[in-house]
């Protein structure tokens, strides 16, 4: 289940980094860059901290061939329906609950510790985001847009704090997905934000 769950998390954040390739008019091999990396960027740097190399994503094609399919889709869907955009905001908020629960549970088999798996949960929901925006020249979201990586570091917490219950780790990977979403969620809506500094 949990190979399951990074893909559609890879789908899903391959959706919004070939969004932004959209919104910034790039190429099509401009396209296929951002989904890529958008997909697998935090999942390749979770992996190469956790000492697992290769990464998994360049061990499976799967991983590259969602992202590509990923880009296609969003480029045929975009031109359609005007309120993909918003669908999109959708999308980036499950990836960002599928690649939490994900960093989170895989630092977990590795042993790692508490902080460890935290953390490993911010950067795999975070990371590829945060290339994404670099590579268009963007402050990244996740150091100033309403409670993403802290959606995901609420998320660690939750899984953190499930380790200590009798649920079945599935079952702990799908609450901690679903919490995370849902907070993503609502800080969308209710545009909650940390304090700025200025």
């Amino acid at each position: 289940m949990l190979v399951l769950i990074d893909l559609l998390g890879t789908l899903a954040f391959a959706i919004s980094g070939a969004s932004k390739a959209i919104y910034y008019k790039l190429d099509w091999l401009g396209l296929l860059v951002m989904a890529i990396v958008t997909g697998v960027g935090g999942g390749i740097t979770r992996d190469l901290l956790l000492g697992s190399t290769p990464p998994l994503a360049l061990q499976n094609p799967n991983y590259i061939m969602v992202c590509i399919a990923g880009a296609f889709l969003t480029l045929v869907v975009e031109k359609r329906f005007r309120f993909f955009m918003k669908f999109v905001l959708i999308i980036d908020a499950l990836g960002l609950g599928f690649f939490t629960a994900v960093g989170a549970s895989k630092a977990a088999q590795m042993e790692s510790g508490a902080l460890a798996i935290v953390l490993l949960a911010m950067i795999t929901a975070a990371g590829g985001g945060l290339i994404r925006d670099i590579l268009v020249s963007e402050i990244p979201q996740v150091l100033r847009s309403d409670f993403y990586a802290t959606a995901a570091l609420l998320g660690g917490l939750l899984f953190l704090g499930l380790q200590n219950t009798t649920f079945s780790f599935s079952t702990q990977i799908l609450i901690t997905t679903f919490f995370t979403f849902i907070i993503r969620l609502i800080a969308i809506r209710q545009k909650f934000n940390l304090p700025k500094t200025g």
